[in-house]
């Protein structure tokens, strides 16, 4: 394995040890067994030499260095478009309205703004319209020149 060559310190002795008394207890090992292998985990020096010690326990020992605890994660956060800043969108209308209703001249500032951004929108709508219809137009003529020449429908040739 990778860190067979590793040397080992004296806490990953003490560990195996440890987990070695722990199957001793749980009847796993038997006196003398526990001796031969405690004797052979203080004589050892490197990971491989305590793989064959704990290779037949069902709880194997340090195969390598123990990984320390993983990265914390951050606390949670509300995403950036949970904040509102500023005043709320319907306050705002509804103040624009009471205004239109009691100034004299804002009534008809804010039809010509309305009448503005009808037009605006009308425009786009049939932007888009055409865009879509000349979209549809370049699929068909796409799909009938895919028909009519089998190898450019590959996906490897498009």
């Amino acid at each position: 394995m990778i860190y067979d060559n590793i040397r080992i310190g004296d806490a990953d002795r003490e560990r195996v040890t440890a987990r070695l008394r722990e199957h001793y207890a749980e009847g796993r090992l038997t006196a003398e067994e526990l001796d031969e292998r405690i004797s052979a985990t203080l004589t050892a020096k490197t990971f491989g030499d305590l793989r064959p010690i704990m290779a037949d326990l069902p709880e194997p020992g340090p195969l390598g260095p123990q990984p320390g605890p993983g990265p914390v994660p951050p606390p949670y956060q509300h995403p950036p478009y949970a904040y509102r800043r500023g005043p709320r969108l319907l306050p705002v209308a509804l103040l624009l309205m009471f205004l239109v209703l009691i100034l004299p001249g804002a009534g008809l500032a804010f039809f010509a703004f309305l009448k503005f951004a009808l037009l605006a929108w009308l425009v786009l709508c049939v932007a888009g319209i055409f865009s879509a219809a000349r979209f549809r137009r370049r699929t068909r003529r796409r799909r009938q020149a895919d028909q009519d020449n089998p190898w450019r429908s590959h996906p490897w040739l498009r």
